[in-house]
């Protein structure tokens, strides 16, 4: 393995069986045989990292600087170490970051290489362009939004969800701000992480979006939101009466323990946020309107299918978190959208991410 010349090369990554880096903070790759650091090891070290100013600086350092030479080992070495710092970054709740690395995993076909570079907010195409992927290149700004949350990282641990209105969810995205590129995220907590349990006592789980917008001045503006029964009496929302009133609320801190995520066009973008105009003030159903359903359909604009998120519980049956992260486990999920098969992120805390 390349040693590491410079002192103060950054320490998570200097055991790296596959990537090092030197003094020019170049990918070196020692072997074609593409053996990885065990993805809880970096997600262990970067959870202390972020939370040094100095190590944070570090860190989003070598993003920025990162040079690949053009040979399939060193690109192959770049997709894993990619896709694992998209993995660590969703961990962190930073899903800008996470879904930006994700961003230079992906393949580009001949017919993507060869495409005139045009907007992806003038077309229904969720292909990012050349033009665009400069702008959601690893920049300064980003080093804003790690030390914003720095204080308050700690992997996975959750983080109270509070109300939101919808005029508070448009006015978020209404910031006046030109942007060139959208994308979408989709989360399931379940109430057994990798099991089919449907409910664990009063757990039921919980399935949330995440609507993020990257702008021309290298910023990005991003919000999660669940769809939640507002109780009208002690049982709404229960076997008993499972209809209910309903009120959406901020899950940016909400835990997870399965993730999706996809670039999306401008017109796909704008369909989510009418979904979540249409689900406004409608009423929650445990059987027939939960949070699932919602999350669903938002995939569904999205471009992402799933089987097998249907399941069954004492005098209810319906889209659940349990089934339906079960099935983003077993990869019962697909691109709906013609184009590139590879161009949805997955991570997942109960297995090893097919790569």
């Amino acid at each position: 393995m390349t040693p590491f010349k410079d002192s103060s090369s950054y320490s998570v990554f200097k055991d790296h069986p596959v990537i090092a880096f030197n003094d020019a903070h170049k990918i070196k790759v020692a072997t074609p045989f593409l053996s990885t650091t065990p993805e809880d090891h970096l997600v262990n070290n970067i959870d202390v990292v972020t939370k040094e100013p100095q190590e944070r600086k570090k860190l989003l350092s070598y993003l920025k600087t990162i040079e690949v030479q053009n040979t399939t080992a060193t690109s192959q070495a770049k997709v894993k170490f990619y896709y694992h710092m998209a993995n660590i970054f969703a961990r962190l709740r930073l899903y800008p970051l996470a879904m930006k690395c994700f961003l230079k995993t992906v393949p580009k076909t001949a017919k993507e290489k060869s495409r005139q570079p045009e907007s992806v907010t003038d077309t229904d195409s969720d292909q990012v362009d050349t033009t665009e992927e400069g702008y959601l290149a690893i920049n300064s700004k980003d080093d804003s939004l790690v030390n914003y949350h720095a204080v308050a990282l700690k992997l996975n641990r959750p983080v109270e969800s509070k109300a939101i209105t919808y005029e508070r969810i448009r006015q978020t995205f209404d910031d006046g701000k030109e942007a060139v590129a959208y994308a979408m995220l989709f989360h399931v907590k379940q109430p057994v992480r990798g099991k089919r349990k449907v409910f664990v006592l009063n757990n039921v789980g919980h399935t949330f979006i995440t609507l993020i917008k990257y702008n021309s001045d290298y910023t990005y503006t991003s919000l999660s939101v669940g769809f939640y029964p507002k109780k009208d009496n002690l049982l709404s929302a229960t076997p008993l009466i499972p209809s209910t009133s309903s009120v959406f609320k901020d899950d940016s801190g909400h835990a997870w323990d399965e993730v999706l995520g996809k670039f999306i066009s401008k017109r796909k973008f704008e369909k989510i946020q009418g979904l979540i105009g249409q689900y406004n003030g409608i009423k929650y159903n445990l059987s027939k309107n939960n949070c699932t359903d919602f999350g669903i359909k938002a995939a569904q604009l999205a471009g992402i299918g799933m089987t097998e998120t249907y399941g069954t519980w004492p005098l209810g049956r319906g889209n659940n978190p349990a089934i339906t992260g079960q099935s983003i486990l077993e990869h019962k999920f697909l691109n709906t959208d013609p184009g590139n098969a590879d161009a949805i992120f997955m991570d997942a805390f109960s297995a090893i991410v097919k790569q």
